[in-house]
């Protein structure tokens, strides 16, 4: 009962609370969005990781290079990273139903596709960190092949579907909250 009385009081604090509102934010860059800039960045940065991750899927699946592999791999993780961080804090302190309310969808379907989404985005996150992790502890370095690329190699095509199915799901969500009119 102490829980759920700690879960309302935290609902509550963060639908009345808002540090910044949306005429505070940066405005977006992308034409005919109503987008904050950080969804705009956001939405742009998913269409750059696709191929970089592509590439280095590329270096170590067609060229066996393992350590440019894992140099490029862990460069995209920590931008990802950064950018999740980046685009968490706005989202709390600016929100986005604000941006997205002359949206057609705001009140129909938009709730599931976002649920969606975050269903993609959090399970993508736990495999990429996950994928990310254990490659750390269990390859030694200079990364070479082992027990544990098994694993990896199921872990990272996971991933990389995780990331094809979150840029998806954003890219939907983006265009019914900010772009449709």
């Amino acid at each position: 009962m102490n829980s759920i009385a700690g879960f309302r009081r935290t609902m509550t604090y963060y639908k009345t609370v808002k540090v910044l509102n949306k005429e505070q934010s940066m405005p977006g860059f992308i034409p005919f969005s109503r987008g904050s800039f950080m969804l705009d960045l956001v939405a742009v940065a998913m269409f750059a990781i696709l191929p970089a991750v592509t590439i280095g899927l590329n270096l170590v699946k067609r060229q066996r290079n393992y350590g440019a592999h894992k140099k490029m791999m862990l460069g995209i993780s920590i931008v990802l990273g950064i950018a999740v961080i980046l685009f968490e804090i706005e989202m709390r302190m600016i929100g986005w139903r604000d941006l997205a309310e002359a949206s057609p969808y705001y009140l129909t379907i938009l709730p599931a596709i976002l649920g969606v989404h975050l269903l993609c985005s959090i399970s993508t996150t736990i495999l990429l960190s996950s994928t990310v992790w254990f490659a750390w502890r269990k390859f030694p370095s200079p990364p070479k092949p082992n027990p544990h690329s098994i694993l990896h190699k199921r872990l990272g095509k996971l991933s990389a579907i995780g990331l094809l199915l979150t840029s998806v799901t954003g890219w939907t969500f983006y265009y019914m909250a900010f772009i449709a009119v």
